[in-house]
């Protein structure tokens, strides 16, 4: 029998470093001779051991039967059993009609795998095509998932069954199902490499600092940034991997190198809307955060925020819902959490973005830094109001509040806040608390007993 050769293994072998790409289950057919719609195999990722699975429209148009899922299981407990990541690319369109239930227990196969691999291994999903029903399930239980603009199809119901157009890649990226959107394939998997080399490969590895590409000591100008911009700033050589960029855009969520080591960065971005926490925001947050405690992945926080938001839209996202996964992310991720307020922290904005009372290891705050209890001028309004006169004018006593009350070094007097620093300093001091906490254990570290003073 010929081993099969096709588009689908060119197709998989350009996610890994040329030459090393060795196909899983090559001679598996269906009865009959049909090829099934899947190419599995590993390689190395910049050097690092990796796994993959491509859905090939070529072969019955990828329709997922029980062989495929037969193959993804095969690619999965090796994944598994060496502590590897996973790359999946979904291209089919759909079940396996004619094989009626063993499809449908196939779906099933799929998702378990899946399932039993998070939060043990990175998974990364490249949409290639149209990626539909229990597939796209399958896909959106994956750590990150990388669209291809005007080509990716990613829904549970088609269009015409909605009555509107869903599924494209902008549109799973403005609902927050996609991570990142690339302009093409190539650049879908160029990304899923730059994640692949970045993450650790399992649970139990853990980050780990490589020889930073950028001066550690390195003085930044981020007086007047927000958001991206300022996670640019800390980045080492201002490379930062947004991750969903057009969903919740009063929220910045990725990852970044800081002295060499893998971060997660939380942002309030201070433009866009006073980077109020939404119901949105707060999940996207919350989403981050989970991924990086499975990893050990260092959080970093960067608060700009007015606050919470303020709507009848907002209170039926459930927003008190949202934002207690928020806070339960936070309180429960063991993992080294670094907190810095950059610009406006008020009211419960300061307490669930990574707050010391949510346990965060290391609070900071920029000179220029806001931490108030409420806006400082519905603060003026509620506690001052009795204050103001003539010459004493309402806006007097905000500026008044803003240099006292609200002033970072109140917030650092009762414990809340460790140290006012530098703007300049900013990036230096986030890679020295990385570094100092990058073997941080949950556990005091044991000892056998005291040494007696003889």
């Amino acid at each position: 029998m010929e081993k099969d050769t096709t588009i689908g293994k060119e197709k998989i072998a350009g996610l890994f470093d040329a030459g090393t790409f060795v196909e899983i289950g090559a001679y598996l057919k269906r009865e009959g001779g049909d090829l099934t719609g899947v190419v599995c195999g590993y390689g190395a990722v910049n050097g690092k051991l990796a796994y993959a699975f491509a859905q090939d429209s070529d072969r019955q148009k990828g329709a997922f039967d029980a062989l495929q899922a037969k193959k993804i299981e095969t690619v999965y407990e090796m994944a598994l059993k060496n502590g590897a990541p996973v790359i999946g690319v979904f291209d089919s369109i759909g079940a396996y009609v004619s094989d009626g239930a063993g499809a449908l227990s196939a779906y099933g196969k799929l998702l378990a795998c899946v399932s039993r691999a998070s939060g043990t291994v990175p998974q990364i999903a490249v949409i290639g095509g149209v990626c539909s029903g229990m597939a796209a399930t399958a896909a959106a239980m994956f750590d990150a998932v990388i669209t291809v603009k005007e080509v990716s199809k990613l829904f549970v119901n088609a269009p015409f069954l909605v009555g509107r157009e869903v599924g494209t890649a902008e549109y799973a990226a403005e609902n927050g199902l996609a991570a990142v959107s690339a302009a093409s394939e190539d650049e879908a998997f160029a990304i899923a490499r730059e994640l692949i080399s970045m993450l650790p490969s399992n649970c139990e590895e853990g980050t780990y600092a490589d020889d930073p590409m950028d001066d550690v000591n390195r003085l930044v100008a981020v007086d007047g940034l927000t958001g991206r911009a300022l996670c640019e700033a800390v980045a080492d050589c201002g490379r930062f991997l947004e991750m969903g960029e057009c969903y919740a855009k009063e929220t910045v969520t990725g990852l970044a190198k800081v002295g060499g080591v893998c971060c997660g960065f939380v942002a309030g971005n201070g433009s866009v809307n006073g980077g109020v926490l939404t119901g949105d925001g707060a999940k996207k947050a919350a989403r981050l955060i989970s991924f990086c405690d499975s990893f050990s992945i260092p959080v970093v926080t960067l608060i700009d925020s007015e606050g919470v938001a303020v709507s009848a839209e907002e209170e039926g996202s459930p927003l008190a819902a949202q934002l207690g996964k928020l806070a339960m992310a936070y309180a429960t991720a063991d993992t080294a959490k670094v907190t810095v307020v950059t610009g406006k922290a008020w009211g419960a904005a300061f307490t669930l973005m990574g707050s010391r009372g949510l346990g965060a290891d290391l609070v900071y705050a920029l000179p220029t830094a806001s931490v108030s209890v409420m806006a400082p001028e519905s603060a003026v309004a509620f506690l001052w109001n009795d204050r103001i006169t003539e010459e004493n004018t309402r806006a007097a006593l905000v500026e008044e509040w803003n240099a006292t009350c609200a002033a970072p070094e109140a917030a650092a007097a009762d414990g809340s806040i460790d140290d006012v620093i530098s703007s300049a300093e900013l990036r230096s001091r986030i890679c020295s608390a990385v570094y100092m906490l990058l073997v941080k254990s949950g556990n005091a570290t044991a000892r056998k007993h005291c040494n007696l003073p003889l």
